[in-house]
Protein backbone atom coordinates (compact mmCIF):
# COMPACT_ATOMS: atom_id res chain seq x y z
CA UNK A 1 0.00 0.00 0.00
CA UNK A 2 1.21 3.47 -1.26
CA UNK A 3 0.93 5.94 1.90
CA UNK A 4 0.18 10.01 1.25
CA UNK A 5 1.27 12.76 3.27
CA UNK A 6 -1.97 12.67 5.19
CA UNK A 7 -0.90 8.68 6.44
CA UNK A 8 2.05 10.35 7.60
CA UNK A 9 0.29 13.33 9.75
CA UNK A 10 -2.22 10.75 11.44
CA UNK A 11 0.75 8.73 11.93
CA UNK A 12 2.81 11.57 13.66
CA UNK A 13 -0.32 13.16 15.32
CA UNK A 14 0.36 16.46 13.30
CA UNK A 15 -1.19 18.50 10.75
CA UNK A 16 -0.67 17.69 6.89
CA UNK A 17 1.01 21.63 7.20
CA UNK A 18 3.15 20.65 9.49
CA UNK A 19 4.45 17.65 7.90
CA UNK A 20 5.41 19.94 5.00
CA UNK A 21 6.65 22.55 6.49
CA UNK A 22 9.30 19.41 8.41
CA UNK A 23 10.16 18.63 4.82
CA UNK A 24 10.49 21.55 2.77
CA UNK A 25 11.69 23.95 5.89
CA UNK A 26 12.57 21.65 9.24
CA UNK A 27 14.32 24.93 10.54
CA UNK A 28 11.26 25.97 11.82
CA UNK A 29 9.95 22.61 13.49
CA UNK A 30 10.83 21.91 16.81
CA UNK A 31 13.33 19.04 16.68
CA UNK A 32 10.81 16.89 18.70
CA UNK A 33 7.98 17.12 16.22
CA UNK A 34 10.78 16.81 13.26
CA UNK A 35 12.00 13.69 14.63
CA UNK A 36 8.04 12.27 14.98
CA UNK A 37 7.37 13.07 11.34
CA UNK A 38 10.72 11.37 10.70
CA UNK A 39 10.12 8.08 12.35
CA UNK A 40 6.68 8.05 10.62
CA UNK A 41 8.07 8.70 6.98
CA UNK A 42 10.20 5.83 8.15
CA UNK A 43 7.79 3.38 9.53
CA UNK A 44 5.35 3.99 6.51
CA UNK A 45 8.03 3.97 3.59
CA UNK A 46 6.62 7.68 2.10
CA UNK A 47 8.46 8.75 -0.37
CA UNK A 48 7.58 12.70 -0.76
CA UNK A 49 7.32 14.55 -3.87
CA UNK A 50 9.64 16.61 -5.05
CA UNK A 51 7.79 18.15 -7.89
CA UNK A 52 6.75 21.62 -5.85
CA UNK A 53 10.37 22.76 -4.42
CA UNK A 54 11.76 22.25 -8.38
CA UNK A 55 8.68 24.50 -9.86
CA UNK A 56 9.72 26.96 -6.81
CA UNK A 57 13.17 27.30 -8.02
CA UNK A 58 13.22 30.26 -9.61
CA UNK A 59 9.99 32.79 -8.83
CA UNK A 60 7.35 34.50 -11.13
CA UNK A 61 5.61 36.60 -8.92
CA UNK A 62 2.64 34.84 -10.14
CA UNK A 63 -0.01 33.21 -7.87
CA UNK A 64 -2.68 30.82 -9.40
CA UNK A 65 -6.07 31.13 -8.77
CA UNK A 66 -9.17 28.22 -9.40
CA UNK A 67 -12.73 28.95 -8.91
CA UNK A 68 -15.58 27.39 -9.53
CA UNK A 69 -17.07 30.53 -11.42
CA UNK A 70 -17.51 33.88 -11.90
CA UNK A 71 -21.07 34.16 -13.10
CA UNK A 72 -22.02 34.07 -9.18
CA UNK A 73 -20.91 37.63 -7.44
CA UNK A 74 -19.61 35.85 -4.56
CA UNK A 75 -16.39 34.41 -5.87
CA UNK A 76 -16.52 38.19 -7.97
CA UNK A 77 -16.09 39.45 -4.54
CA UNK A 78 -13.46 37.37 -3.29
CA UNK A 79 -11.61 37.63 -6.27
CA UNK A 80 -11.19 41.48 -5.50
CA UNK A 81 -9.97 41.07 -2.69
CA UNK A 82 -7.09 38.94 -3.85
CA UNK A 83 -6.33 41.55 -6.68
CA UNK A 84 -5.98 44.72 -4.33
CA UNK A 85 -3.80 42.22 -2.04
CA UNK A 86 -1.69 40.79 -4.47
CA UNK A 87 -0.67 43.90 -6.18
CA UNK A 88 -0.35 45.91 -2.91
CA UNK A 89 2.31 42.63 -2.10
CA UNK A 90 3.89 43.05 -5.90
CA UNK A 91 2.03 39.65 -7.16
CA UNK A 92 0.01 39.15 -10.47
CA UNK A 93 -2.91 36.33 -10.58
CA UNK A 94 -3.94 33.95 -13.05
CA UNK A 95 -7.27 32.56 -12.94
CA UNK A 96 -9.09 29.36 -14.00
CA UNK A 97 -12.87 28.44 -13.48
CA UNK A 98 -13.98 24.78 -13.00
CA UNK A 99 -17.80 25.09 -13.52
CA UNK A 100 -18.39 23.20 -10.19
CA UNK A 101 -16.86 19.97 -11.78
CA UNK A 102 -14.04 17.77 -9.89
CA UNK A 103 -12.69 16.67 -13.03
CA UNK A 104 -11.88 20.10 -14.08
CA UNK A 105 -10.17 20.91 -11.19
CA UNK A 106 -7.02 18.96 -11.86
CA UNK A 107 -7.17 20.07 -15.27
CA UNK A 108 -6.98 23.65 -14.39
CA UNK A 109 -4.30 22.57 -11.43
CA UNK A 110 -2.11 21.05 -14.21
CA UNK A 111 -2.31 24.05 -16.31
CA UNK A 112 -1.40 26.95 -13.51
CA UNK A 113 1.10 24.70 -12.34
CA UNK A 114 2.91 25.07 -15.80
CA UNK A 115 2.64 28.47 -15.88
CA UNK A 116 5.40 27.75 -12.63
CA UNK A 117 3.03 29.75 -10.14
CA UNK A 118 4.60 30.16 -6.69
CA UNK A 119 1.58 29.50 -4.84
CA UNK A 120 -2.50 28.76 -5.08
CA UNK A 121 -5.24 29.79 -3.68
CA UNK A 122 -8.17 27.39 -5.10
CA UNK A 123 -11.65 26.53 -4.27
CA UNK A 124 -12.42 23.04 -4.64
CA UNK A 125 -15.51 20.49 -4.81
CA UNK A 126 -14.31 18.55 -1.71
CA UNK A 127 -11.23 19.66 0.70
CA UNK A 128 -11.13 16.93 3.14
CA UNK A 129 -10.90 13.72 0.72
CA UNK A 130 -8.96 15.25 -1.75
CA UNK A 131 -5.69 13.37 -3.68
CA UNK A 132 -4.97 16.61 -5.61
CA UNK A 133 -4.37 18.65 -2.23
CA UNK A 134 -2.56 15.29 -0.71
CA UNK A 135 -0.39 16.01 -3.48
CA UNK A 136 0.53 20.02 -3.58
CA UNK A 137 1.10 19.06 0.21
CA UNK A 138 3.56 16.30 -0.21
CA UNK A 139 5.19 18.50 -2.94
CA UNK A 140 5.26 21.40 -0.41
CA UNK A 141 3.12 23.67 -2.74
CA UNK A 142 2.45 26.75 -0.90
CA UNK A 143 -1.59 26.92 -1.09
CA UNK A 144 -5.10 28.35 0.57
CA UNK A 145 -8.50 27.45 0.25
CA UNK A 146 -10.94 29.63 0.49
CA UNK A 147 -14.53 28.77 1.06
CA UNK A 148 -13.52 25.51 1.96
CA UNK A 149 -14.02 25.21 5.63
CA UNK A 150 -11.49 22.27 6.31
CA UNK A 151 -9.49 22.27 9.59
CA UNK A 152 -6.77 19.31 8.50
CA UNK A 153 -5.82 22.57 5.62
CA UNK A 154 -4.56 25.44 4.83
CA UNK A 155 -8.10 27.59 4.74
CA UNK A 156 -9.76 30.62 4.58
CA UNK A 157 -13.75 30.60 5.34
CA UNK A 158 -16.34 31.28 7.89
CA UNK A 159 -18.08 28.02 9.85
CA UNK A 160 -20.51 27.15 7.03
CA UNK A 161 -22.52 24.72 8.95
CA UNK A 162 -22.66 27.32 12.46
CA UNK A 163 -24.00 30.04 9.55
CA UNK A 164 -26.33 28.21 8.24
CA UNK A 165 -28.08 27.06 11.71
CA UNK A 166 -27.61 30.60 12.55
CA UNK A 167 -29.77 31.58 9.06
CA UNK A 168 -32.13 28.70 9.81
CA UNK A 169 -32.97 30.02 13.71
CA UNK A 170 -33.61 33.49 12.61
CA UNK A 171 -35.96 32.11 10.16
CA UNK A 172 -37.67 29.94 13.10
CA UNK A 173 -37.18 33.28 15.70
CA UNK A 174 -39.81 34.44 13.19
CA UNK A 175 -42.41 32.07 13.41
CA UNK A 176 -41.01 30.14 10.41
CA UNK A 177 -41.76 26.38 10.67
CA UNK A 178 -42.50 24.65 7.05
CA UNK A 179 -39.10 25.96 6.16
CA UNK A 180 -37.07 23.82 3.25
CA UNK A 181 -33.83 24.34 1.92
CA UNK A 182 -33.12 24.69 -1.77
CA UNK A 183 -29.69 24.16 -2.55
CA UNK A 184 -26.92 23.11 -5.38
CA UNK A 185 -25.74 19.69 -6.12
CA UNK A 186 -25.18 18.44 -2.27
CA UNK A 187 -22.31 15.74 -4.16
CA UNK A 188 -20.37 18.70 -5.97
CA UNK A 189 -19.68 20.48 -2.64
CA UNK A 190 -18.39 20.04 0.51
CA UNK A 191 -20.10 23.88 1.04
CA UNK A 192 -23.38 23.11 0.19
CA UNK A 193 -23.09 20.28 2.40
CA UNK A 194 -22.20 21.66 5.73
CA UNK A 195 -24.63 24.64 5.34
CA UNK A 196 -27.59 21.36 4.47
CA UNK A 197 -25.93 20.41 7.85
CA UNK A 198 -26.59 23.44 9.61
CA UNK A 199 -30.17 23.35 8.09
CA UNK A 200 -30.72 20.18 9.75
CA UNK A 201 -29.58 20.74 13.02
CA UNK A 202 -31.46 24.07 13.43
CA UNK A 203 -34.91 22.35 12.72
CA UNK A 204 -33.95 19.59 14.68
CA UNK A 205 -33.29 21.29 17.46
CA UNK A 206 -36.64 23.37 17.35
CA UNK A 207 -37.86 19.79 17.26
CA UNK A 208 -39.08 19.56 13.46
CA UNK A 209 -38.26 17.10 10.92
CA UNK A 210 -36.06 18.54 8.36
CA UNK A 211 -37.51 17.80 4.75
CA UNK A 212 -35.27 16.62 2.16
CA UNK A 213 -33.48 19.38 0.21
CA UNK A 214 -34.09 20.28 -3.04
CA UNK A 215 -31.16 20.25 -5.43
CA UNK A 216 -30.86 21.98 -8.85
CA UNK A 217 -27.34 22.89 -10.99
CA UNK A 218 -25.04 25.19 -9.54
CA UNK A 219 -25.03 26.10 -13.09
CA UNK A 220 -28.74 26.94 -14.03
CA UNK A 221 -29.98 30.25 -15.32
CA UNK A 222 -33.32 29.81 -14.14
CA UNK A 223 -35.72 27.82 -11.46
CA UNK A 224 -36.64 24.25 -12.99
CA UNK A 225 -40.11 24.71 -14.00
CA UNK A 226 -41.08 21.49 -11.65
CA UNK A 227 -39.39 23.28 -8.57
CA UNK A 228 -40.98 26.85 -9.71
CA UNK A 229 -44.31 24.56 -9.60
CA UNK A 230 -43.57 23.01 -6.42
CA UNK A 231 -42.65 26.13 -4.40
CA UNK A 232 -46.62 28.04 -6.38
CA UNK A 233 -48.50 25.70 -4.84
CA UNK A 234 -50.57 26.63 -1.77
CA UNK A 235 -50.04 22.80 -1.13
CA UNK A 236 -46.51 22.18 -1.15
CA UNK A 237 -45.20 25.84 -0.89
CA UNK A 238 -43.40 25.55 2.39
CA UNK A 239 -43.89 29.33 4.51
CA UNK A 240 -39.76 29.97 4.48
CA UNK A 241 -37.22 28.74 2.20
CA UNK A 242 -33.50 28.71 3.02
CA UNK A 243 -31.21 29.02 -0.67
CA UNK A 244 -27.81 28.00 -0.34
CA UNK A 245 -26.61 30.98 -1.93
CA UNK A 246 -27.92 34.40 -2.74
CA UNK A 247 -27.79 34.04 -6.85
CA UNK A 248 -30.22 31.06 -5.85
CA UNK A 249 -32.19 33.27 -4.14
CA UNK A 250 -32.45 35.41 -6.90
CA UNK A 251 -33.55 33.34 -9.45
CA UNK A 252 -36.38 31.81 -6.57
CA UNK A 253 -37.62 35.39 -6.11
CA UNK A 254 -37.50 36.12 -10.12
CA UNK A 255 -39.32 33.09 -10.82
CA UNK A 256 -41.85 33.30 -8.02
CA UNK A 257 -42.41 37.19 -9.29
CA UNK A 258 -43.62 35.96 -12.61
CA UNK A 259 -45.85 34.21 -11.20
CA UNK A 260 -47.63 36.18 -9.34
CA UNK A 261 -46.32 35.27 -5.74
CA UNK A 262 -45.17 37.88 -3.21
CA UNK A 263 -41.82 37.69 -1.47
CA UNK A 264 -42.29 37.87 2.08
CA UNK A 265 -46.35 37.26 2.03
CA UNK A 266 -46.44 34.39 0.35
CA UNK A 267 -42.77 32.92 1.15
CA UNK A 268 -39.92 33.90 3.04
CA UNK A 269 -36.66 33.84 1.39
CA UNK A 270 -32.99 33.68 2.95
CA UNK A 271 -30.13 33.79 0.86
CA UNK A 272 -26.17 33.24 2.07
CA UNK A 273 -23.89 35.35 0.95
CA UNK A 274 -24.65 39.11 1.97
CA UNK A 275 -23.89 39.99 -1.79
CA UNK A 276 -24.63 43.68 -1.73
CA UNK A 277 -26.69 43.52 -4.77
CA UNK A 278 -29.10 41.78 -2.75
CA UNK A 279 -29.75 44.95 -0.98
CA UNK A 280 -30.58 46.59 -4.14
CA UNK A 281 -33.55 43.53 -4.85
CA UNK A 282 -37.35 44.68 -3.85
CA UNK A 283 -37.72 43.42 -0.99
CA UNK A 284 -33.94 43.66 0.26
CA UNK A 285 -32.54 39.98 0.30
CA UNK A 286 -31.81 39.02 3.75
CA UNK A 287 -29.17 37.23 3.77
CA UNK A 288 -26.29 34.72 5.79
CA UNK A 289 -23.73 37.38 5.06
CA UNK A 290 -19.64 36.64 4.73
CA UNK A 291 -16.67 38.65 4.49
CA UNK A 292 -16.38 38.01 0.99
CA UNK A 293 -13.11 40.69 0.22
CA UNK A 294 -11.81 39.58 3.39
CA UNK A 295 -11.42 36.19 2.61
CA UNK A 296 -9.91 36.73 -0.96
CA UNK A 297 -7.71 39.58 0.72
CA UNK A 298 -6.60 37.17 3.25
CA UNK A 299 -5.97 34.26 1.66
CA UNK A 300 -3.01 36.44 -0.15
CA UNK A 301 -1.81 37.40 2.67
CA UNK A 302 -1.31 33.90 4.37
CA UNK A 303 0.11 33.01 0.94
CA UNK A 304 2.47 35.51 0.98
CA UNK A 305 3.64 34.79 4.42
CA UNK A 306 4.40 31.26 3.58
CA UNK A 307 5.99 32.38 0.07
CA UNK A 308 8.33 33.94 2.99
CA UNK A 309 9.31 31.09 4.82
CA UNK A 310 6.30 30.74 7.29
CA UNK A 311 4.16 28.12 6.05
CA UNK A 312 -0.36 27.83 6.89
CA UNK A 313 -0.66 24.98 9.20
CA UNK A 314 -4.04 25.94 10.07
CA UNK A 315 -7.95 27.36 9.48
CA UNK A 316 -8.47 31.16 9.26
CA UNK A 317 -12.28 31.37 10.20
CA UNK A 318 -14.02 34.32 9.91
CA UNK A 319 -17.18 35.59 11.53
CA UNK A 320 -20.46 35.44 9.20
CA UNK A 321 -23.01 37.58 10.02
CA UNK A 322 -27.33 38.17 9.41
CA UNK A 323 -28.17 40.58 7.24
CA UNK A 324 -32.13 41.24 7.94
CA UNK A 325 -33.76 42.10 4.56
CA UNK A 326 -37.40 42.60 3.49
CA UNK A 327 -37.34 39.20 1.94
CA UNK A 328 -38.18 37.25 5.57
CA UNK A 329 -41.26 38.40 7.65
CA UNK A 330 -43.42 36.57 10.49
CA UNK A 331 -45.97 34.48 8.61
Amino acid sequence: MKHNIKDVARHAGVSIATVSRALNAPHLVRPGTREAIQQAIAELEFQPNLLGRQLRTDKTGLIGVMLPTLSNPVFAECLQGMEERAAASGYRLMVMTTSYQAEREQRALETLLHQRVDGLVLTVAHAERNPMLDRLAAAGTPHVLVYNHCESRPCVAVDNCRAARDGVQLLLARGHRRIRMLTGSLAASDRAAQRHQGYCQALEAAGLEAPPAIEIDFNSETLPDEVAALLARPDTRPDALFCGNDRLAMLVMRSLARRGLRVPRDIAILGFDGLAVGELLSPPLASVSQPNFDIGALAVSTLDAWLQGFPADSARILPHGLRHGGSIASP
